[in-house]
């Protein structure tokens, strides 16, 4: 339906609804459906892979590197449950 609308032609329109609503309302009314169509866009890309992804862990001083894998593994067995 708008594929058929040119640029005029929505400029006209446009026109017409900031002369009916105000400028302020239309631009506001622009705003939302943008934000809505952007809201809408990533929800349709899928589930975002960075939420799944654990914080990366801060070694404590002192521990050793058989203390720290060990501890490492704890941390994603527990993520995992």
């Amino acid at each position: 339906m708008l594929g058929s609308l040119g640029w005029q032609e929505l400029l006209i329109i446009v026109v017409i609804l900031a002369l009916l609503f105000g400028a302020q309302r239309v631009s506001g009314l622009g705003g939302a459906l943008g934000k809505g169509i952007r809201d809408f866009r990533e929800e349709a890309k899928g589930p975002d892979k960075d939420k799944d992804k654990a914080p990366a862990l801060e070694r404590p001083a002192g521990m050793s590197d058989a203390e720290w894998a060990e501890y490492q593994e704890f941390k994603q067995q527990q993520a995992k449950s």
